[in-house]
């Protein structure tokens, strides 16, 4: 049996890593949350998922249940996330640090083969070159969450050179589906038109995202894990298809047949950075079908969003 543990297992991109994981009979998952984003309806009802209410930041009420069991492997994709809940709770977010902190103190309890950690495009900043790659991209963080993506990658890659703890680090460039929660932009504006309600963009709308359907973020995933690929090494998890946030504004109401306006406020102070295109020759490299078109995955949520 191959034991797993996924913290901010009930969020968008943990909850469809487990449930995609516990089709396999050999796989039993810990998942480890403590609802402030995720919930705990996102996991399907099986037998070897098994749900802990908690927080990793502060690991003394829940390490007892921790070490039940050996962890082959962990994900640990818990993270205070959104551009402007961090930004409104800059502190909130470097408690994340104590979270890191701790999975890797767990990891060691447990010798745990690799440690999967959820890192950002955010780390790249103000786009310094475009594609950016993993290897010889300046990384520019500035903004709190930036900086605590960054410093979890730092203690990963000290703690393999001191303890010879193995690792991954996805930097995950905008992932949407499903699960995600009203505060990320496609699910934003596609409720929003549902509603005939405006779309608000922040500054002018010509900064550029590139979107990856969390169908393809999980799939490359487990093809890492199955495979043992980018052991103690980074790789960008995305799409090349850059789009403008006033294009992906316009496309979701012509989608809709919303009679939604788009309406432009105040740029953020930070945080909302001009361009995201990632380097994908590594993503590529073994992940190499056909990804969700940005229309393809606009129009299965505009499906699920109608009738839920």
């Amino acid at each position: 049996m191959i034991n797993i543990l996924i913290t901010g297992g009930a969020g968008h991109v943990g909850a469809s890593l487990a449930n995609k994981l516990s089709e396999k009979d050999n796989v039993s998952i810990v998942i480890l949350d403590n609802l402030s984003t995720g919930k705990k309806q996102n996991l399907l009802p099986r037998e070897n998922i098994k749900f802990i209410e908690g927080d990793i930041n502060k690991i003394s009420g829940i390490e007892a249940m921790l070490k039940e069991q050996p962890f082959n492997y962990i994900f640990h994709y818990s993270a205070v996330v959104g551009v402007q809940r961090t930004q409104d709770h800059p502190l909130l977010v470097f408690d994340d640090i104590d979270g890191i902190k701790n999975i890797l103190s767990i990891a060691l309890q447990h010798s745990t083969q690799r440690v999967y950690f959820s890192s950002s495009s955010e780390v790249y900043g103000e786009p310094v070159e475009i594609p950016q790659h993993e290897m010889t991209t300046p990384l520019n963080s500035k903004i709190p969450y930036a900086i605590v993506k960054n410093v979890g990658e730092s203690f990963l890659r000290s703690y393999q050179k001191e303890f010879n703890l193995n690792y991954t680090i996805l930097r995950f460039f905008n992932t949407y589906g499903p699960l995600q929660s009203d505060d990320f932009v496609i699910t934003k504006f596609i409720k929003l038109a549902l509603e005939n309600e405006d779309l608000i963009i922040y500054g002018d709308g010509a900064q550029t995202r590139t979107f990856l359907h969390v169908d393809d973020n999980i799939n490359f995933t487990i093809e890492c894990l199955e495979n043992n690929y980018f052991n103690n090494d980074v790789v960008n998890v995305g799409s090349d298809e850059e789009m403008r946030i006033d294009a992906l504004a316009e496309k979701v109401i012509e989608m809709t047949n919303s009679k939604s306006k788009i309406k432009f406020i105040a740029p953020l102070e930070e945080g909302d950075m001009s361009r995201r295109k990632p380097d994908l020759n590594k993503f590529r490299s073994v992940y190499q079908g056909r990804l969700v078109s940005i229309d393809e995955g606009i129009r299965s949520l505009i499906d699920r969003f109608k009738v839920s």
